[in-house]
C-alpha cells in the first residue's frame, strides 16, 4: 500500500502546473468529448508509466541496498526543484488532432510524458518498490488522471481562480518535506 500511496502522491502533486495540465486544458478546448480525451490519458499515461517501471525495476539491481530511501528522497526534492520552472505548452503540434480526441490525447499525452518528471519519478519509484511494481503503476496513473480530469472538466474555470505561480509553489514544499522526510525517517530506523 505504501508504494501506491507514494505514487499516487507523488504524481498527482508533480503534475500541478505541468505541461500535461496544460495539454489537457488545450484538449478540452478543441474536443467535445470529455470521456475520450480522458481514455486517451488514461491509456497513454498506462503504456509511459508501465515502461517506465518496468525500466526503474531492471536500473533497481544495481543500486546498492542502503541507498532507495536516499534515491526516492533525493528524487523528490529534485522534483520539487523542478516544479518552481514553468512548463509551457508545446502542443503545437496539430497534425494528430485529426485522428479524433482519443487518438490526439492518448499520442500527445504519451509524447508529451517522454522524459518528464512524472516518468522520471515512476523510474525511481519502481526502483525503490520493485516488489510492488503494479502499485507503482496503479498509483502514477491514478495519480495522472486525478491531477488531469478536473482540467478537462473545468480547467477554464480552475485558471480563474487558482495561480498555478502559488500552486507550483505549494506542491514545490510538499515534495520537499516528503523528500526529507524519506531520507530522515530511513536514517532514524537505522539509528533504532
Amino acid at each position: 500500500m505504501e508504494a501506491f500511496l507514494s505514487s499516487f502522491t507523488a504524481v498527482a502533486i508533480a503534475e500541478i502546473g505541468d505541461k500535461t495540465q496544460l495539454l489537457s486544458l488545450f484538449l478540452a478546448a478543441r474536443f467535445r468529448s470529455k470521456s475520450a480525451i480522458i481514455a486517451g490519458i488514461l491509456v497513454a499515461t498506462l503504456l509511459n508509466h508501465a515502461a517506465s517501471a518496468w525500466l526503474g525495476v531492471w536500473v533497481a539491481q544495481f543500486i546498492p541496498q542502503g541507498w532507495h530511501n536516499w534515491l526516492l528522497g533525493g528524487s523528490f526534492i529534485a522534483v520539487a526543484l523542478w516544479l518552481l520552472i514553468p512548463d509551457k505548452d508545446d502542443s503545437g503540434d496539430t497534425s494528430v488532432l485529426r485522428f479524433g480526441a482519443f487518438a490526439a490525447s492518448c499520442i500527445l499525452f504519451f509524447l508529451a510524458e517522454i522524459g518528464d518528471k512524472t516518468q522520471i519519478a515512476t523510474v525511481i519509484l519502481a526502483a525503490s518498490f520493485e516488489d510492488a511494481v503494479w502499485m507503482v503503476i496503479v498509483g502514477t496513473t491514478l495519480g495522472m488522471l486525478a491531477a488531469n480530469v478536473p482540467v478537462v472538466y473545468a480547467g477554464s474555470w480552475l485558471l480563474q481562480k487558482i495561480s498555478l505561480d502559488w500552486a507550483r509553489r505549494a506542491a514545490c514544499a510538499v515534495f520537499m518535506l516528503l523528500g526529507f522526510y524519506i531520507i530522515c525517517s530511513d536514517q532514524l530506523m537505522m539509528l533504532g
